[in-house]
């Protein structure tokens, strides 16, 4: 009888740990629906501090504690410029850092050199006018495995059905929110200077000339996005540039890789604004990461993008 008793209780402990680590998996998001929409940005024109790094996207950990560690209070981002389904894992690019000064407001000297001294550089992009967004909650540190594996196959999949010219792929942690958005025009002001000067010595002369108009004349690669100490995010101008259909670049899921440098590379046919359902909700608001939250890298965009259902992997 005891021993029936011992495993019963075993059962039920067992039981209990499962119920919890279910609990504990859809509060961090597990169950929550995906929504990729086009509309308007979640942020305005950003300053950042960053550093920039070429390698596995799991590998990037470091670089979120890291920044988080200067200023536990600022926001986090990341700007992802390869397609880990088509770039080997080690040529893989990114920046990484933390939010200095939204919209009209100039970060402090003493922030930027704060974070100059710790090795992070300062970089500037304006407000894009449209993009493809979405967002999933940020609870804990697994909300950033969940949504690695969950939002980013459901942006492949909105991307490629739509034949959108979409990229790079930023990553904001808001509060309880990570928000996922990919630029739909003027990509380049979204481009560090070391992504700028590898583009330029991956590409040929005439390819990078070409390369830096869009489909509307504006030069998509304009060094503007940088910014120096001195300069603040209210300086530069925000052009909205919009595609016009048939601007050609290769799709996020085509293997055929002309240089596998960068996934703006990549892409199908650029489709226009109006052809779009825009359902953005606008710039967000002022608040501030978690500071006893800290994001983690992990790994980008499972092997086999496909389209998560409401609820379910």
């Amino acid at each position: 009888m005891s021993d029936l008793l011992l495993l019963g209780l075993i059962g039920g402990l067992t039981l209990l740990l499962l119920l919890t680590l279910l609990a504990f998996a859809g509060y961090s998001g597990l169950l929550a629906g995906v929504a990729v929409s086009a509309g308007s940005p979640p942020i305005r024109n950003v300053t950042m501090a960053y550093k920039f790094h070429m390698g596995p996207y799991g590998e990037t950990g470091r670089l979120f504690t890291e920044s988080c560690s200067v200023s536990p209070k600022l926001r986090s981002i990341a700007i992802y410029y390869d397609n880990p389904h088509v770039v080997p894992p080690d040529k893989c690019r990114c920046a990484v850092g933390s939010i200095l000064s939204e919209g009209e407001e100039s970060p402090s000297p003493e922030l930027i050199h704060l974070y100059q001294k710790f090795g992070f550089k300062v970089f500037s992009f304006p407000a894009p006018s449209h993009v493809v967004t979405a967002t999933f909650p940020y609870t804990t540190t697994l909300s950033i495995w969940l949504a690695t594996r969950r939002v980013h196959p459901a942006l492949d999949a909105y991307i490629k059905e739509r034949k959108l010219c979409a990229h790079p792929r930023l990553e904001i942690y808001q509060q309880d929110q990570i928000y996922f958005m990919c630029p739909l025009a003027r990509q380049g002001d979204f481009y560090v200077p070391e992504m700028k000067e590898a583009e330029r010595k991956s590409w040929g002369p005439a390819e990078a000339s070409d390369a830096q108009m869009d489909g509307t004349g504006a030069d998509t690669m304009s060094d503007t996005s940088s910014v120096s100490p001195e300069v603040g995010p209210g300086s530069r101008e925000t052009s909205a540039a919009t595609l016009s259909p048939g601007v050609s670049s290769r799709g996020w899921d085509d293997s055929d890789t002309r240089s596998e440098q960068s996934y703006s590379e990549s892409g199908a046919s650029g489709s226009s604004f109006e052809e779009l359902d825009l359902e953005g909700d606008g710039p967000l608001g002022e608040p501030r990461l978690n500071p006893e939250a800290e994001p983690l890298g992990t790994a980008k965009w499972p092997r086999e993008p496909s389209t998560p259902e409401k609820g379910e992997e």
